[in-house]
């Protein structure tokens, strides 16, 4: 096989920022994927219909000309949101989901939830109106170990939340352990998980093992190679309850390399590429276009996009980082050539 062609993909779970890096780095996204949810951690946080649609508006704004892409906007969930505000927003087909942050757990998440009792309305109301909730599956307890807190998570705070609002529509993101992975799989309705490129590539000692590498360091953080292979395995199983949200979260140089250093890795311009050689390596071609641009439109309730996108043999041609009006950004590098660039997409 030389060529391999897709339906275009979409990322369900991205982080654009705003201003001149969005700017910067929307280009990348847009040029391969038609539809993508957008994380709503802005400073200050998009908590309303208004505050989504001004950020669509500027999403849409600088999109290169002729770029065909869809922004699917969400609301970051407060102790203060409202149930009738979240209901009109979806109901004005403004977001496309709702996302929890525990407060404190990632880059931006300070008016993230404490109490979860006091967003049990919302959460009904979402139940009752089929809006989905993403969730950043961490705990923030520090007597918890950061490499057990997604599987705390789960246990303290995740199962009870489903099993008190059982109608709500869930998707544990950027799933990081084998307990989210079986989690997801004991459930056949209802729950959905997010995979990344670089978990599906790193494990901790890509982190940490003979220096510090920084640009590797995301959250949530990579775990041991044993969670890494069960993603991978369920990955490329075509699982239709798993799909891909890259998580691609872009941070200047300077905000990475230094001593309290920003979480996030920016996989947008090599994300393709690098699934396409994860999936040959693991006999699973033919089960890439189920991950990328399949079951994530399922479970949300939207058609697959019309068009497709055309990888072919060879090593993509990319720089090491971009340019930004706030200064250089580093492409996340796998720790190998990925054999396949993308070389086409076509609307329809």
């Amino acid at each position: 096989m030389t060529h391999l062609t897709l339906r275009t993909p979409d990322d369900w779970h991205l982080h654009l920022r705003d201003g001149p890096m969005l700017r910067a780095v929307l280009p990348w996204t847009a040029a391969h994927f038609a539809r993508a949810i957008i994380m709503p951690n802005l400073v200050p946080p998009v908590v309303t219909g208004a505050d989504a649609a001004a950020y669509r508006a500027r999403i849409m704004a600088a999109l290169p000309e002729g770029a065909q892409f869809t922004p699917l906007m969400t609301l970051y969930l407060t102790e203060d949101t409202r149930p009738d505000d979240v209901a009109a927003a979806h109901a004005a087909n403004l977001i496309h989901a709702v996302k929890l942050y525990p407060a404190g757990a990632t880059t931006n998440s300070a008016s993230g939830v404490a109490d979860f009792s006091r967003v049990q309305g919302v959460l009904e109301r979402m139940a009752q109106i089929g809006l989905p909730l993403c969730v950043h599956g961490e705990v923030t307890d520090p007597a918890v170990d950061i490499f057990d807190r997604e599987a705390v998570f789960i246990d303290r705070v995740l199962d009870p939340l489903r099993r008190r609002v059982p109608g709500l529509k869930v998707v544990l993101e950027h799933i990081t352990t084998a307990q989210g992975v079986d989690y997801v799989k004991a459930h056949d309705t209802g729950l959905g998980g997010t995979i990344t490129t670089h978990h599906l590539v790193i494990n901790r000692n890509h982190i940490l093992a003979g220096g510090i590498r920084p640009h590797y360091y995301c959250l949530p953080v990579a775990k041991r190679e044993k969670h890494r292979l069960a993603l991978r395995t369920v990955a490329t199983s075509g699982d239709a309850r798993f799909f891909l949200g890259t998580d691609s979260a872009p941070h200047t140089d300077p905000a990475k390399l230094q001593p309290c250093g920003c979480a996030g890795c920016f996989t947008a311009p090599n994300t393709m590429p690098i699934l396409a050689h994860v999936f040959e390596e693991d006999g699973a071609l033919d089960k890439l276009e189920a991950f990328t641009s399949l079951n994530g439109p399922a479970f949300y309730g939207l058609p697959p996009n019309e068009g497709t996108i055309t990888l072919a043999r060879g090593a993509p041609d990319l720089p090491s980082c971009i340019n930004t009006d706030d200064g250089p950004v580093t492409i996340f590098d796998p720790g190998f050539t990925p054999g396949w660039h993308v070389t086409a997409r076509s609307s329809c």
